[in-house]
């Protein structure tokens, strides 16, 4: 690595670790219904809200109504922004005439939001008018990274309650996080994006004379190029808050309005995993014992570094067949070196691959540089960290009880160890914990390995395929990836705004989500009714380094080995033949 790159990951931690505990702070005070600062201007919206929604926030509910709650407002959410889609050339604000969306389209779409996945089989610009980019995929991004909190904190008070019938009431949960945590957030940051010149406006396109006119694809003279602009920085700012990666912008985060300076780039890495590293340090102050935050944290930070470095390495040493021919691939005062190929000169090679590791590793997606573009080893590192299921940090919420699905299983290991009953925080670990546990930790990579091998054997799944080989597999295993996960990231180089991609991906986001967080409540229903177990001498310390690394190999081998084989078809057996090997 440069000295550039140690510096910009150093400061970028250093940053992230000082926001992170305070915010965490808040945030348990938020979920258990304290007061805060934020009470007496937003207090009263709050009320309003309950009133007008016929919510009792004084009344909880157990895991099914919880549940039940979950899935309709996403459910409800899902059919809005549907059928903006496809009514979208009779809506207003649309200034640029664009048509209806297509079924399959809008169908892959609404999925995509809903689910918190922002999986884009379109360019935004050019597809969607400004009411569908507001109202539809800017308020879907709220509600399903509120969903999200929602669902870690009924799991959370599951795991700090003792014979109780009751996780919480889903509506106050989805109601305080929103008004509360990602209102005042997004504000903070549109503001601040807006004044590196993210473009926030309901104006149509611009049509601006070239200074040099060119020739183009039919051969006639261009002199005019048509500039879109739009509501874009409020889109971003909560598409990076709540991990939800959808851009404005066809190309993302690399996009000069979507993200034009250096500054721009480090506050939006750095929202990405703001929340994520903030929700560590919730749940130890709601478990009131803070030693649990810190363990998960240090387990999600070893993870994140390994990969990071891993990344960044592989960045800068470059292509060794490109070296063989005599290039320079040396950093130096006048060239950054390295593999620079698919990457913004703005960003260069280490703010491109912290972005790519943080981005994979929280359930975000959004790219300043193309991962299609990384070297096989660089492109490894996003697709294996959404392959461990997102629990590196992860989505808002999903993240964190994914996390906590391993460390049940690394208790329920360890009891095994040494022959005691699994306890975690006091709690029982049984045989129904380890069965929703293991659903939520398998299912992701059988849906994967499921969606990859459709894909590979049907016909109209090779037809979107443009790269021969272990490449051209990389990209179908990386989408798959990208979905069941509920990343969003894409590697390129495949066709997915077809049919079958848009049904097939469209089901994978669903399974990746609704099947996790329902067995995620019904163990927080389960364990909230168990009682409270005092600490023995036989009782597994969990908030040690030595369970730190435990919980690190459980990732590592449980989650890292599901897909294995796939990766050495893949991005594996591509490094081999770059490097020479045959």
């Amino acid at each position: 690595m440069t000295t550039h790159a140690v510096i910009e990951l150093v400061a970028f931690l250093a940053v992230l670790l000082t926001l992170g505990p305070p915010l965490g702070g808040y945030v348990a005070r938020v979920l258990d219904g304290r007061p805060t600062w934020m009470g007496r201007v937003l207090g009263p919206f709050e009320r309003v809200v309950y009133r007008l929604a016929g919510v009792q926030p004084e009344v909880e509910s157990g895991w099914r109504r919880y549940a039940l709650g979950m899935l309709l407002l996403n459910f409800a959410g899902l059919l809005s922004l549907y059928a903006l889609q496809r009514l979208q050339a009779v809506l207003p604000l649309n200034p640029q005439h664009l048509p209806a969306v297509s079924p399959y389209l809008s169908f892959n779409t609404a999925v995509s939001f809903a689910t918190n996945t922002n999986w884009q089989s379109y360019s935004g610009e050019t597809t969607l008018s400004y009411l569908v980019q507001m109202a539809g995929l800017t308020v879907q991004n709220f509600l399903s990274a509120a969903s999200g909190i929602a669902v870690l904190a009924a799991l959370i008070r599951g795991l700090a309650r003792h014979s109780a019938g009751t996780i919480g009431n889903f509506w106050v949960d989805l109601t305080r996080v929103t008004l509360y945590v990602l209102l005042p957030l997004a504000a903070v940051l549109t503001l601040a994006l807006v004044s590196q010149g993210v473009v926030q406006t309901l104006a149509p396109t611009h049509a601006v004379a070239l200074v040099q006119p060119v020739t183009g694809a039919g051969g006639g003279t261009v002199t005019v190029q048509h500039i879109a602009v739009g509501p874009a920085a409020a889109q971003v700012a909560i598409k990076q808050l709540g991990t939800n990666g959808g851009g404005f912008y066809n190309t993302n985060s690399a996009h000069p309005l979507e993200n034009p300076t250096p500054l721009s780039n480090f506050l939006e890495l750095l929202a990405i995993l703001l929340i994520p590293v903030a929700l560590c340090f919730a749940f130890g102050e709601m478990v009131a014992d803070r030693r649990q935050g810190w363990a998960v944290f240090a387990a999600m930070g070893l993870l994140f570094l390994l990969f990071v470095v891993t990344c960044l390495v592989s960045e800068q040493a470059g292509n060794p067949r490109i070296a063989a021919l005599g290039v320079d691939l040396r950093a130096g005062a006048l060239q950054p070196g390295g593999n620079m190929e698919g990457k913004e000169a703005r960003f260069g090679i280490a703010g491109s691959a912290i972005w790519a590791t943080a981005t994979t590793a929280a359930s975000n997606g959004s790219v300043n540089a193309m991962h299609d573009s990384f070297m096989p080893l660089g492109g490894l590192v996003p697709m294996l960290l959404m392959q461990l299921g997102e629990v590196v940090f992860g989505g808002v919420g999903s993240g964190l009880y994914g996390m906590l699905m391993f460390v049940i299983a690394a208790v329920f290991i360890s009891g095994l160890m040494v022959g005691r009953t699994p306890e975690y925080l006091g709690k029982k670990i049984g045989a129904f914990e380890m069965k929703m546990a293991s659903l939520v930790i398998l299912i992701p990579p059988l849906t994967v390995k499921i969606g990859t091998a459709i894909a590979v054997s049907a016909a109209a799944g090779r037809a979107g395929v443009l790269n021969p080989g272990a490449h051209g597999f990389s990209e179908v295993l990386y989408a798959f990836s990208s979905v069941a996960n509920n990343n969003g990231s894409a590697f390129a180089g495949l066709t997915t705004n077809t049919p079958f991609y848009d049904l097939a991906l469209g089901l994978a986001m669903l399974v990746g989500r609704y099947w996790l967080a329902v067995p995620t409540l019904a163990i927080a229903g389960s364990l909230a009714a168990k009682k409270k177990l005092p600490a023995g001498a036989g009782t597994l310390p969990t908030h040690t380094p030595l369970f730190v690394l435990l919980l690190v190999a459980t990732v590592l081998v449980v989650g890292a080995l599901a897909l294995f084989p796939a990766l050495a078809l893949g991005p594996i057996v591509e490094h081999l033949m770059v490097a020479g090997a045959r």
